[in-house]
């Protein structure tokens, strides 16, 4: 038969007792440790329901009794970050917590793959749940007067699928499998055919157990299946029954020519999976022998292995007697005839458990983690082999130290079997070898995101941890992967590094800073909008952005382009002086397409990476580069233009200095009254002026402001540009502009000629450029126009921070927030500057594209810790008896940024007055209470630019009733049109500013200032 397309294991996440992650479990295995403990005080009464089991079989079993206090239990099933999935406090305590643990599970698991969540949104992966237990339900449905709709909604086995597929936005399969025992690998098996089916291109296999109630305890003492010491003994002489267990894991699975061609990291293949039916065995809960073999022997047919090939076999395994010889003889009629050694036989139920509907992942995933490390951990219990099984003779052994495999292709199987008698089986092939070597010196930006800045803080620590283990060679890819994988979050932080050492203290030392962090919106509302400022002359130095050139790609395909163009009109590489460090850039006919060309590339490579203007503003010389990518003005011809303005402004006498002056202009143009060579050079804020033109008059006006003690600076200048010295070589320069490109912007143009934006049918014509020569330059005007039109992210493109902190002394007189950026500020900048801006325009909202930071061999995926949720929600309910009544475990830390009452209370009774900024009236008040009141959300924490559905979680059903509520609470409005609520419901403050204008005079309506307004 044709082998069939082998199944990836991508990315893996995964708690179970003893183990919070795939990296403690795998710690668990290898030691050898216990993972079980008494039964937690949260559950239940474990003495209250406990009874020694009888001493002969004759003796009865005491009814509604278990025969132990132990089980396998992960810590902290009750804690949820409701918050991050948009998912309303109530509800999320109305949920049954496996939905909670496979929401986080799932997040953890793509993250895990080096894949970003939001990146499977809307594709056609697939969601296939393995889940036995519901006993949430028995708790949070037994009384029928209590049960609302999101009781309704949080509970079913279906929803644990469906969860994760409505709140990762995935369309393709999303379905739960209940085999009991088998469940998850069932799962599994759906998921590798679906993959195979091309029903989808990314699958999510998961199970679930949690153990709530003392039930299946009960069940299995009674059916004499129960372990009085609550721990699974598998292939043991003391094997006497099962020990229950609890966990949840999450496998991403991708067809693996998918995954190779991706570079993705793979843990194991899947080669071939299988299910059957025991049919009609000894009874329904007894397991059938003949149908274990056949199982095995077609999938192991399937995948093209025989029992020689198989280096090691993880057993359902749960401890009793009769199961476990029944799995031995199934197993030894295939490797009793095995040549070689013996085949290695484990189950991780010695270490904690029997998981029940996460058994079969339990096993999978501890054979994925053995192929992945080359190491079989040992069995528990191994020294104390059942001889009655003949595992010797049957060619299978118990590992008593882990068992190192070899190199090369290695396989393994994993078997689970249900307790109605459906099977399941698998067979597994370590992962082919791939090297991806990045390169050494290669620097980067890592980006870390979260949704609060506490929870920024433990990631950036959980990343810092991580990277300082990581080989030195990885930098780069570590840093491209967490760009793809880490920066969609609102709370962020940026490190831009050559080294690992540099990026761990880099890493660290943002998250002493994290609280500080602000959303990376701002709580701006609207799509952000982005201007270039052009840096003018005067910012030139030796071996300016030559670090740009060595560490980003983009920039240096740029910057050759357009030397390429500049070269035949300066005879010279303007990109050679720069890289070079020679002094002559210093040189007019030389400083000014060097700017040019640098400014222009910038520009180019902000844009390729998807950073584009939509303003531009360019001071003197740097006004070229701005017409350029506003599409007034074609390159070839600003390469020409920049060079011949150069030239000509080179060959007039160097007669001519400029002096800074810290007065308005009105102020210094009466100075220059009487002195014909003297002119404003430029107005560059409200208290900032150049003066320019002949040395000798501009001496004797500086010593007549310094006698006023007014400041003044002499500028490093070798001509007096901008001055009546420039008015030679204007016509000259007309005539060379006179055949360049003449065209309207295709993007609004800040003229600092002008000093507003151009309009109508204005263009950057021969006139214009020839006027721009001698008039002066009027950044402060331009800026202003352009700070006034909404911007809300300035960069300076040019190799010298002269722009920014002028616009930011303009940005203090405006009345909204603008973020401003120098592209590079200056001979002092890192050598990984671009690195650095990325991170910063990121931090700042924007978007850029990473790739073009990187080479091919850089952008390598690479695992990355997964994200660390915020655990301050807790929800729970105790297992408690048909009318025994047992105080709640629900709890909420304080300080916890979400609330539950699970028990019924209402939060939100009253509501704390407005922050510093926010609507402050009774109308802005009762609704942020009513607000938290339906959402159950900690009104310290509800905020005018809240999102209700993305951030507080409302849905269909919590709109209806906050539309209820507010009509019994406002009564003078009357019935609303739900059509309307639905379109105002984008924020709170929206909410707000509709309920006003809904309201004929706000001042005078009866609006409750205290709950009895409120249902």
């Amino acid at each position: 038969m044709t082998e069939r397309e082998p199944i990836a294991v991508v990315g893996l996440d995964c708690r179970f007792p003893g183990a919070r992650d795939a990296q403690e479990y795998w710690s668990l295995l290898m030691d050898g440790r216990d993972g079980t403990d008494r039964v937690p005080e949260q559950r239940w009464d474990a003495d209250r329901y406990h009874a020694v089991s009888p001493h002969s079989a004759q003796e009865a079993r005491p009814p509604g009794r278990s025969n132990t206090v132990r089980g396998g239990f992960i810590a902290d099933p009750d804690a949820f970050d409701p918050g991050f999935f948009g998912i309303a406090p109530r509800e999320a305590a109305a949920m049954d917590p496996q939905q909670r643990l496979l929401l986080q599970c799932a997040w953890r698991a793509v993250e895990d793959a080096a894949l970003a969540p939001q990146d499977l949104a809307g594709t056609d992966t697939g969601v296939f749940v393995g889940v036995m237990a519901n006993e949430w339900a028995f708790l949070q449905l037994a009384d029928y007067d209590r049960i609302t709709a999101r009781h309704g909604l949080g509970n079913g086995y279906f929803m644990g699928a469906n969860r994760v597929s409505y709140h990762l936005d995935l369309k393709g399969p999303s379905l739960a499998v209940d085999t009991a025992c088998s469940s998850s690998l069932v799962a599994v098996h759906l998921a590798v055919n679906a993959l195979r089916a091309k029903e989808c291109d990314h699958a999510l296999a998961a199970g679930t157990n949690l153990i709530m109630t003392p039930v299946i305890n009960i069940f299995y003492n009674q059916a004499g299946l129960s372990a009085p010491d609550g721990r699974c003994k598998p292939f043991s002489a003391s094997a006497d029954g099962i020990g229950r267990a609890e966990g949840v894991a999450v496998l991403v699975l991708r067809r693996l020519s998918d995954a190779l061609a991706d570079r993705q990291p793979v843990y194991a293949v899947l080669k071939e999976t299988g299910t059957n039916q025991d049919g009609r065995s000894n009874g329904i809960t007894a397991p059938n022998r003949w149908a274990q073999q056949q199982l095995i022997e077609s999938v192991w047919r399937r995948a093209g292995v025989t029992a020689d090939d198989v280096r090691f076999v993880e057993a359902h395994g749960t401890g009793t007697l009769l199961g476990d010889f029944i799995e031995a003889q199934a197993l030894g009629e295939l490797t009793s005839g095995r040549s070689g050694g013996s085949v290695a036989l484990g189950s991780v139920k010695s270490n904690f458990g029997h998981a029940e509907g996460a058994a079969g992942i339990a096993g999978l995933i501890k054979a994925v983690l053995a192929l992945h490390h080359r190491t079989v951990p040992p069995s528990r219990f191994a020294d104390d082999e059942n001889p009655r099984l003949d595992l010797a003779g049957r060619r299978l052994s118990l590992l008593r130290s882990p068992l190192k495999l070899p190199s090369g292709t290695v396989h393994a199987a994993v078997s689970s079997f249900g307790m109605g008698g459906s099977n399941a089986h698998a067979v597994l092939a370590s992962a082919p070898r791939a090297v991806h070597r990045g390169r050494s010196a290669a620097p980067g930006v890592f980006t870390v995101s979260a949704r609060t800045p506490q929870r920024l803080r433990a990631n950036l620590l959980a990343q810092a941890d991580a990277l300082a283990r990581r080989p030195g060679n990885q930098l780069a890819q570590a840093c491209w992967t967490s760009n793809r994988v880490k920066s969609r979050l609102p709370h962020r932080a940026a490190v831009a590094a050559g080294d690992l050492p540099t990026l761990v203290s880099g890493l660290r030392k943002a998250a002493e800073h994290a609280e500080e962090t602000a959303r990376e919106d701002g709580g701006r509302r609207g799509a952000p909008s982005v201007a270039f400022a052009f840096t003018g002359q005067g910012a030139q130095h030796p071996r300016m952005t030559a670090s740009w050139y060595r560490s980003c790609p983009a920039y240096a395909r740029h910057l050759d382009e357009i030397d390429r163009l500049i070269a035949p009109h300066t005879g010279v590489s303007v990109r050679d002086l720069i890289l070079d460090g020679d002094a002559e850039i210093q040189r007019a006919r030389l400083a000014q397409p060097a700017l040019f060309a640098v400014g222009y590339a910038m520009a180019a490579t902000l844009t390729e990476a998807g950073i584009r203007p939509s303003y531009v503003i360019g001071h003197s010389i740097g006004e070229f580069a701005a017409a350029c990518a506003a599409g007034a003005l074609d390159v070839a011809d600003a390469a020409r233009l920049v060079a011949r303005r150069g030239a000509l402004m080179e060959k007039l006498p160097e007669d001519g200095g400029m002096l800074a002056v810290g007065l308005a202009a009105a102020e210094v143009e009466p100075l220059l009254a009487g002195r014909e060579r003297l002119g404003v050079a430029a107005v560059n804020g409200p208290r900032s002026t150049v003066i320019s033109g002949d040395l000798g008059e501009l001496a004797a006006v500086e010593a007549e402001l310094a006698g006023r003690k007014a400041p003044v600076r002499r500028l490093t200048v070798s001509h007096a540009f901008h001055s009546p010295l420039m008015r030679p070589v204007v016509e000259e320069f007309r005539r060379e502009c006179a055949d360049a490109s003449d065209r309207r912007p295709a993007l609004p143009v800040f003229s600092t000629v002008h000093g507003r934006e151009l309009s109508g049918e204005e263009t950057m014509d021969a006139d214009y450029w020839a006027r721009q020569i001698t008039d002066p330059v009027r950044f402060a005007e331009a800026a202003g126009a352009l700070l006034d039109a909404g911007v809300t992210h300035v960069v300076e493109i040019g190799p010298r921070a002269v722009l920014t902190p002028l616009l930011s002394r303009l940005r203090a007189d405006g009345d909204h927030a603008v973020s401003l950026h120098s592209a590079h500020p200056g001979e002092h900048a890192p050598g990984h500057r671009p690195q650095e801006l990325f991170g910063e325009l990121w931090c700042a909202g924007l978007t850029p594209d990473w790739d073009l930071l990187y080479a091919d061999a850089d952008r390598v995926p690479r695992r990355l810790p997964p994200y660390l949720f915020d655990e301050s929600f807790r929800s729970w309910r105790s297992g408690t008896a048909p009318r025994l009544v047992e105080p709640s475990a629900s709890s909420v830390p304080p300080g916890a940024d979400t609330t539950a009452a699970p028990s019924g209370a209402d939060l939100a009774e009253s509501s704390p007055p407005a922050p510093a900024g926010e609507l402050p009236d009774s109308l802005a008040a009762l609704t942020r209470r009513l607000v938290c009141r339906v959402g159950g959300h900690d009104p310290a924490q509800v905020h005018d630019h809240d999102r209700l559905h993305e951030d507080l979680g409302f849905d269909s059903i919590r709109v209806m009733e906050l539309k209820t509520r507010i009509e019994d609470a406002l009564p003078r409005l009357g019935p609303l049109p739900i059509e309307d609520l639905l379109a105002s419901l984008r924020t709170v403050a929206d909410l707000v500013g509709y309920l006003r204008g809904q309201l004929d005079d706000s001042s005078a309506s009866p609006v409750p200032a205290t709950p009895e307004g409120t249902r």
